[in-house]
């Protein structure tokens, strides 16, 4: 039976480099330096080589999730910088919570300016289409026509 705490200290001691974070992540080095940069991360340095910890880790795979959840940066960050709190992440927790519904708020409303905008778009499409079947095919439209219909008049007699 394995040791847990031998386990755990192992897998917290493994360091990554920039590369295999960003190919684990999906990501680039370069969003991995900007958040670095924007100080959301704190590799250690092997001379001019960053070395990431496993909580750098966990700290990008954060990042990963609320980028994608559509969540600012400024606000990613607030919430990462809670994590060091020794209060059981209440703090971290309670701000997520709020963000998040903001979020879904924020969401909702664009969700439905899609929508609005869909809607419209359809009805301009179906507007259009009337139109150009009401005013019929243009002159370039009319000899592209005559053209086609030559092509496929001498294929069909071939046949």
């Amino acid at each position: 039976m394995p040791d847990t705490v031998s386990s755990l200290s192992i897998a917290d001691s493994r360091t990554y480099s920039i590369s295999e974070l960003a190919r684990e992540f999906g990501i680039t080095p370069r969003a991995l330096r900007f958040y670095e940069d924007k100080d959301m991360l704190h590799p250690a340095r092997d001379g001019m080589t960053r070395v990431y910890s496993h909580r750098d880790r966990a700290r990008v795979k954060i990042i990963v999730r609320l980028k994608r959840l559509g969540l600012p940066l400024a606000d990613i960050r607030e919430i990462l910088d809670l994590y060091g709190l020794e209060d059981g992440q209440r703090a971290q927790m309670r701000m997520s919570l709020v963000k998040f519904q903001n979020q879904i708020k924020e969401l909702e409303s664009q969700r439905e300016d899609i929508e609005m905008a869909l809607q419209e778009l359809h009805r301009g499409i179906e507007w259009l289409d009337e139109q150009l079947a009401r005013v019929g095919p243009g002159k370039d439209e009319a000899e592209s026509l005559k053209a086609y219909d030559a092509v496929a008049r001498r294929q069909l007699n071939d046949a």
